[in-house]
Order: structure tokens, then sequence, then C-alpha cells
């Protein structure tokens, strides 16, 4: 797939990178390529038939109503249009490249799962792609190929992969289809035709959490054992907090499209802890009268290091200036943890 836009660019960007930015990760693909699937191989195989069927082959195409004019968008709405833009293309390209470089390692020795994550990574691709082209709209493009080369890659062993990308999947369909939703019923807040394309976006966010799903039900240690169970309380709250700390960072942009952005992150959240509620063994109790409270004074904390970040001053002194604000980040986060989790009762058993 070609992500270059047929229309003239005014200038290539680079994404700087920050605690919440989306990143590149690499892992152990020689643990991979060992994992035994035999306890779940039939799942995997029909997970596997649906990507290979390819609903979306012929939906990523763009229609007459991208090629209308955008010069409409004022300054600061472009702005907050192209950052939405970047972040999705760049979290999009991420999991492309990391889809892809599992699949090439695992060719030969379990061609089911490299099978698998090649039709994920084409996916991947396509989006990617598509938001790219869109961000050509706006006369501007991420530059993918200088990205590869000079992102710096995240290690994350093969089952932290599976824990975190499954629930992003599956926060990533919540998010697309609550916006398409939302947009369904206000039409006049659909300000941008790429909200048209989030109902089938979101379906194959939902098929990848389900290859992950059922990859992590073939391995049952990573669901049946008491340090599972942290993994999955872990895991919940870094997917849940990252998006609620990056989307009141950008409450502007949900604004534009009629939507609260807190709201809207907490039915999210609500959302995607039911559906980890259907493989997890423990879910986070987000209903707990301290749950959001909590979340908010993280938002707050982090808000201020954002604010740091702003002030021309020597690295060193933002560092101090900092570092009582993580320390109040970290503590409630740990507060969080902590709060009783919802037993869900699975012990996943497969035959």
């Amino acid at each position: 797939m070609s992500f270059a836009s047929p229309k003239k660019i005014e200038n290539k960007i680079t994404t700087k990178e920050t605690l919440l930015t989306p990143r590149f990760y690499t892992t152990d693909f020689e643990e991979i390529s060992k994992l035994d699937i035999s306890k779940n191989q039939r799942e995997i195989e029909a997970i596997v038939e649906e990507f290979r069927i390819d609903y979306n082959r012929d939906h990523f195409i763009r229609d007459k109503e991208f090629y209308k004019t955008w010069d409409s968008f004022d300054e600061k709405t472009r702005n907050i249009f192209i950052e939405f833009l970047e972040r999705s293309c760049t979290a999009e390209f991420s999991g492309f490249l990391l889809y892809k470089e599992i699949s090439r390692n695992l060719k030969n020795v379990n061609p089911l799962l490299a099978e698998g994550f090649s039709f994920m990574a084409r996916d991947e691709a396509r989006h990617a792609g598509f938001l790219n082209k869109a961000m050509s709209d706006f006369n501007i493009s991420l530059d993918l190929g200088f990205l590869t080369k000079t992102r710096k890659y995240t290690f994350f062993a093969p089952k932290f992969i599976f824990y975190s990308t499954y629930l992003s999947e599956k926060i990533g369909y919540w998010r697309y289809i609550t916006i398409y939703r939302h947009l369904e019923k206000n039409p006049t807040y659909r300000v941008y035709p790429l909200f048209r394309f989030f109902e089938s976006w979101c379906q194959d966010e939902n098929r990848h959490g389900d290859f992950f799903a059922a990859l992590l039900k073939s391995q049952e240690e990573l669901l049946n054992t008491n340090e599972a169970r942290l993994w999955c309380r872990f895991f919940l709250l870094s997917v849940f907090a990252t998006m609620y700390l990056n989307d009141l960072q950008r409450k502007e942009f949900y604004a534009s499209i009629g939507l609260n952005a807190k709201q809207f992150d907490q039915y999210v959240i609500r959302k995607t802890n039911q559906s980890a509620k259907t493989l997890f063994p423990v879910i986070l109790d987000v209903n707990h009268p301290d749950f959001f409270p909590l979340l908010d004074k993280c938002a707050d904390s982090n808000q201020k290091l954002c604010d740091i970040d702003r002030i021309k001053v020597f690295n060193i002194i933002k560092n101090i200036l900092k570092l009582p604000y993580y320390i109040i980040l970290i503590i409630n986060l740990l507060k969080i943890y902590l709060l009783k989790p919802i037993e869900t009762n699975y012990i996943w058993t497969i035959s």
C-alpha cells in the first residue's frame, strides 16, 4: 500500500514524542513462534477466515465529498483536526509495523498465526494510509518513512503485547462506534467525511480484539493464574488512564463534533471494561465512587506536566518542577489499582 498523497503537500511532519504519544513496539518474536495454540486453534482459525474474507476491502475509498475545500475551517479547528489525524495515523502505523514484523518472523514456524498477523497488518496499513490521505486535505502529511527509521521502539514481552493490544483494539472499537452513532443522530456535527467510515473501521478493531482474545485463551496461564489477575488489572488501568489523560487535553476536538470529552471517555471505559469481563478473570470497578475522581486527579497532574513543558527554561529546571506532579500522578494511579476489583469467575479450560 502506498501512503503518498496525490495532492500537493505543503510539508511533511514528524511526531513529537511525549509520555502519552502513541509508541512503536517490538517484542520477542522467537517466544511467539514457540506458542502452542492447539487448545484454541479452531477459534483462531475461524477468526483468520473472517480476516481472509476482508469485509472492508472496498470500504476505505475516498469519494467526492473529500475533494471539496476545507478552507472554511478556522486555524484553531484545522490544527485540532490535524493533531487528531496525526495521532490516529501514528497509532495505526505503529500497529501495522508490529503486526507485519511478527507475521514475517512466524511465517515458517507458525503459518496460522503468521497469516492472522499479516491480515491485521493489512487492515492497519489501510487505516494509516486513509488517515494520511485525509491529512493531505489540510495540505500536510505525516512522514511515515521517517518515523519508521527514527522512532524509538519500546520492547514489550509477548504476553504484554497480547494484553495491551487486546484492550487497545477493543477500546478502539468502542471509541469509533460511539462517535459514529453520535454523528448519525447529530449529522450537523459531522463536519468532515472521515467519520462516515467509522462503522466499518470499528469492526476491524473488534475483529483484531477477538483475535487477541482467542490467542490469550489458548495460553491459559495468561488468564487463570494469580499473576495474570494482576496483569489484567494493570493493563486495564494503563489503557483507560492513557485514553482519559490524552482526551482531556484535547477537549476542543470532541467539542467540535458535539461531544463532551469526559462523558465520552467515561462511557467508553465502562463499555470496554464490560467487554473485558468476557475474557479477564477480574475487571476494574469503574463504578466505585473513587474511580473517576482519582482519574480526574491524574488528569490534573498530567495537565500541570504539560504546562511545565511549555515554560521556556532549562530542562533540568523543568524536571525539578515536574517531580511533585509525577509523584501525585503515580500515587493516584496506585490508589485506583488498589481499589477492589470485580471478579468475573471465568476460568478458561478449552479442550
